[in-house]
């Protein structure tokens, strides 16, 4: 046996006890659909319902995947005009293995930067609450049918 240490090319896998998520979101509060948002909130949450899971013809907010969005509020710059807003969207992934993971959050992250009055776009990926069937929302359940899955 070889003394030197050992390269693992996998990432980390998170511990199903540890809430990773900065605010502790509970599942009861599961999922997130940003019903009631306005303003530079509900085009966040408008941007996120065009991005479809890599794998399946259903919207990420309807499949459970995203946990929150915050936006901090605009800095104000010398000459008094709104620096922007820095936007977190707080998402999960069905599985810590996904394969699509580097893709999609990529995604999540240009298109919400694209969003007018976004300054800067960030995303935190959180494995706690862990994603079950119970986050996917009733009409991402009608579209999981529709692609012909039992939900």
């Amino acid at each position: 046996m070889s003394n030197q240490p050992q390269e693992f090319e996998s990432e980390p896998t998170a511990c199903a006890y540890t809430d990773y998520s900065k605010s502790g979101r509970s599942p009861d509060d599961l999922p997130a659909t940003g019903e009631g948002a306005t303003g530079l909130e509900k085009r966040v949450w408008d941007a996120l319902y065009g991005i479809e899971d890599p794998e399946m013809p259903i919207s990420i907010v309807d499949l459970g995947l995203i946990y929150g969005v915050e936006c901090e509020p605009p800095e104000e710059s010398r000459g008094g005009d709104a620096a922007g807003t820095r936007v977190t969207v707080v998402m999960t992934l069905t599985y810590t293995g996904c394969p699509a993971r580097k893709m999609l959050t990529e995604e999540i992250e240009a298109e919400v930067a694209a969003v007018e009055g976004v300054e800067r776009a960030d995303l935190e990926l959180v494995w706690n609450p862990p994603w079950s069937i119970e986050m996917v929302t009733e009409t991402g359940k009608d579209d999981l049918r529709e692609f012909g899955l039992s939900v």
